[in-house]
């Protein structure tokens, strides 16, 4: 039996392969192309080495593993896929510290060699589709929150009671009128009768005349600066036009996301619903993200396990007599999963009366806001693993405790 190790890079990977005793028969750098590959199955049959008679191992170094992960598999290659942090733990046993191609690929395949890694399977397309879609999207929601933030400190500088005009700043009705009078002395100088039609028209009638005369009299006192004006007001205009951009770009995505969760209906003839949506505070988007982080349930042991790959477990800091008492989440797992059942449990403290009596028991025993959504995150992944390991919809009525998530 043969065991290869790869080491990952962007143009270039090096490979290491070694027999049963740990001795190197090939060590050769081979380019992240066809070409590549090619060299490495030439050299596989040079050496006699048969498909079935060798194992590989490599890190999930970025995105670049996966070309040569998925052409190894297709040539029936069995292939095992770590996490960098591991191979790091296991790199701090050697005496000297040193990262080095040579050493690491040599490193990747003691590690298969000693048989300390489980079987990595390639998330299904299904799985795929949903991770990049939902990855773009919150890339994308990230981005206007970050836009919308820009136009509220032009704002602060050029018309700060502008806020006071509108329940929210980025409703429709406002956007539009950021948009045609972009400058407080635009507002101030509108004939009101004008300004009132187009408050009318783009608010659907809900506001009219006495919203314009509000917005007219803030903007003819407003502390805001009168400098560089004209550059600060075609910033917040260009700002409002990307931010209704991207989130047309968002719409686009969430159909796309939607197409997808569709195609894992059994049939078009059967209403279904994935468990994840059934659970109160997980909608379609949340529950898509969920599942295209996790992929398949079962290759987590517990709902521990599935915490921890979530990042919500806590670190633990402790040394003899020493037992630390303010311990944050680690933060090590897949940040998309974090963020997406931690909206779900800002969701499910308010409408799960189960989390919600259970974030306030949190809050009354003198809990930060932070940390008992934090609990309640936790408490989500272990439904989450309970019901999904189950294909069990969520019953308010059923007994559930976390023993029941194994």
């Amino acid at each position: 039996m043969f065991y290869g190790g790869i080491d990952v890079a962007k143009y270039r990977h090096e490979i290491c392969i070694v027999d049963e005793s740990g001795n190197v028969i090939l060590q050769i750098f081979v380019d992240n192309t066809r070409n590549g590959l090619d060299k490495l199955i030439h050299n596989l049959k040079r050496l006699e080495i048969e498909v079935s008679n060798v194992e590989f191992c490599l890190e999930a170094t970025g995105h670049y593993w996966l070309s040569l992960y998925y052409h190894l598999t297709e040539l029936g290659y069995k292939i095992h896929v770590i996490n960098p942090i591991q191979s790091d733990a296991l790199r701090n046993f050697y005496v000297r510290k040193t990262k080095t191609d040579r050493k690491d690929a040599h490193l990747l395949a003691d590690i298969v060699r000693f048989g300390h890694i489980s079987e990595t399977k390639l998330a299904s397309e299904t799985v795929l589709k949903l991770q990049n879609l939902s990855r773009l999207r919150f890339e994308f929601v990230r981005q206007v929150g970050g836009l919308k933030n820009r136009v509220l400190g032009i704002l602060d500088r050029i018309f700060p009671e502008y806020p006071q005009c509108f329940s929210n700043v980025f409703i429709n009705t406002s956007r539009e009128l950021l948009k045609s009078f972009t400058a407080p002395e635009d507002l101030a100088e509108a004939d009101l009768s004008e300004l009132t039609d187009f408050l009318n028209k783009h608010s659907r009638g809900r506001l009219g005349v006495d919203r314009a005369k509000q917005i007219q009299a803030l903007a003819k006192g407003t502390f805001g600066i009168n400098i560089a004006l004209d550059a600060f007001t075609l910033e917040l205009r260009l700002l409002v036009e990307q931010i209704e951009f991207i989130e047309e770009q968002i719409s686009v995505i969430e159909e796309a996301i939607d197409q997808v969760m569709e195609e894992m209906r059994p049939s078009k003839d059967t209403a279904y619903r994935h468990v994840l949506e059934t659970i109160p505070g997980i909608g379609p988007v949340l529950a898509a993200s969920i599942i295209g982080e996790i992929g398949d349930i079962n290759r987590f042991p517990n709902a521990k396990a599935l915490v921890a790959y979530a990042g919500l477990d806590a670190t633990v800091r402790s040394s003899g007599q020493f037992e630390g008492t303010r311990n944050r989440i680690s933060k090590r797992g897949s940040p998309v999963l974090r963020h997406s059942i931690w909206l779900a449990a800002v969701s499910a403290r308010r409408f799960n009366p189960e989390m919600k009596e259970f974030f306030e028991k949190k809050r009354s025993e003198g809990k930060h806001t932070l940390v008992a959504t934090g609990a309640v995150a936790r408490r989500m992944v272990h439904l989450i693993y309970s019901l999904w390991k189950d294909n069990r919809p969520f019953d308010p009525n059923y007994q559930w405790s976390p023993t029941n998530s194994r």
